[in-house]
Parts: structure tokens; C-alpha cells; sequence
């Protein structure tokens, strides 16, 4: 069975995303695509991503605990929005990003439960259709063609100013991601200057995919997600800023 999505953006590079039963992660780049190859072996290693993954597995259900490594190490009050407990039909994962920009600059553009196309590219277009930015507010999401789906229908689950948390479940729209919830978290780095971000999510395994093929493309949009908000954030850092987003695509 394969899954392919290719995503044609205006002034962007195209991104292709394969999944295929048999061998193993692969990506290729020209000067006007990106390709991900995404393939799984029949006992793939751990994640790639920088984190450490231990499943825990239970006749009823499982816990997915994410533990980033040391490098990227945050703290126990955010480490618990990304530790998750899920049933046997779903999966869970993290990404983690360094930013070279402050906490208050990212959050001014993760906060924006209204406009998340200020940094994710895979999205056409957001209409509030409920509430007025608070917890509850949905959104209708569209995204952009060659994804499989077309609309999400999203509900605002956190957002605490405070402690720098948003959080989002994904309750209709026409696509195969049931059941997603994420979890995004904003601390310094370590080093003091700049952001982590790291984004965990839940969601419900489509039938005939298994945990890992959910796993693979999920991240890779999500790894995209925050590569691109890195760049958003970091241009609003620098002087003279016109607000034009020269954007290179996710690698």
C-alpha cells in the first residue's frame, strides 16, 4: 500500500511524501523540489527525531513516554504535556525545534489560534467558526491540494500565556487524522538565548496503516510545521524586517 502526497506551493519548493512497505527512509533534493521517501523496514530502529521514545505496552493499552534527549532537555512542567497515555488503535510522537529567536517573539505567531498559515504552508485557509480566540473558539482549516484531505474542523483545547502551552483537537472536516490532538510547548534554551519548541500529538491509527506508517507522516508534517516557524520567527528578529518570508522548505 503507498501513500503519496504532493504538495505544490506558490514560490516554494514541491515536497513529496512516499510510503512504502519494505525498505527504509530516504530524501532527495533538486533547486526545485524536495523529495521524502518514506519507508519503513520490518524492525525499524528508533525515531530519528531528537528524542528517545519507550513504549510501554499493556493488553488494554499503552503509554508513549517521550523523553528528549539531554541537549534538548525541557523542563518537568512541559516534559508532562508530552507524555502520553493512548489506546491500542492510536500513536503518539514529538518533534523538537530550536529557534534563534526569543520565547515572546515565537509565541506571538504559535499563539494565533486564527491564523496558523503565518507559518504552516501546508494550510490555505483558517475561518473562525466559533468562540472568540479563548479555549473552545473552532476553526475550519483548509489546506492546500495534494494532501490527502481538504478541510479540518479544529477546536482550541490550552492556551496558557503563562506558561507558553496551545493545544488543538481536530474534531471533523474530511481527512483520516481521528481523534488528533497536539500539544505545542515554548521554554528558553538552554544556553539562554533562543526558544525550544517541542510538538506532541495523539491520534487514532487509519485502518490498514500501522503505528510506524502513521508515525512517519505525521512527522514529517509537523517537522515541516516548525522549521518554517523558526524562519517566520527569526525574520521578525532581524533589523529592518519587512515581513517578507524568504523560506527555504523543510529538510
Amino acid at each position: 500500500m503507498t501513500l503519496k502526497c504532493v504538495l505544490k506551493l506558490t514560490s516554494q519548493p514541491n515536497l513529496s511524501v512516499t510510503k512504502t512497505k519494505g525498505s527504509s527512509w530516504s530524501a532527495s533534493k533538486t533547486h526545485d523540489y524536495l523529495q521524502l521517501v518514506c519507508t519503513m523496514p520490518p524492525n525499524p530502529p528508533m525515531s530519528s527525531l531528537l528524542l528517545h521514545r519507550i513504549n510501554h505496552t499493556a493488553a488494554a493499552n499503552c503509554h508513549d513516554t517521550l523523553l528528549v534527549k539531554p541537549f534538548a532537555a525541557v523542563p518537568d512542567a512541559v516534559a508532562g504535556y508530552h507524555t502520553h497515555a493512548v489506546a491500542t488503535n492510536q500513536c503518539c510522537s514529538a518533534v523538537v525545534q530550536e529557534i534563534a529567536a526569543s520565547v515572546a517573539t515565537v509565541w506571538s505567531v504559535v499563539r494565533r489560534f486564527d491564523n496558523p498559515q503565518a507559518y504552516k504552508h501546508f494550510v490555505k485557509s483558517c475561518h473562525v467558526i466559533g468562540g472568540d480566540g479563548d479555549v473552545g473558539t473552532l476553526r475550519e482549516v483548509y489546506v492546500i491540494s495534494g494532501l490527502p484531505a481538504a478541510r479540518s474542523t479544529e477546536r482550541l483545547e490550552i492556551l496558557d500565556d503563562e506558561r507558553h502551552v496551545i493545544s488543538f483537537s481536530v474534531v471533523g472536516g474530511d481527512h483520516r487524522l481521528v481523534n488528533y490532538r497536539s500539544f505545542t510547548t515554548l521554554h528558553p534554551a538552554a544556553a539562554g538565548a533562543g526558544t525550544v519548541v517541542v510538538e506532541s500529538y495523539v491520534v487514532d491509527v487509519p485502518p490498514g496503516n500501522t503505528r510506524e506508517d502513521t508515525r512517519v507522516f505525521v512527522d514529517t508534517i509537523v517537522r515541516c510545521n516548525l522549521q518554517s516557524l523558526a524562519q517566520t520567527a527569526e525574520n521578525l528578529t532581524r533589523p529592518n524586517n519587512n515581513n517578507n518570508n524568504d523560506y527555504k522548505f523543510c529538510s
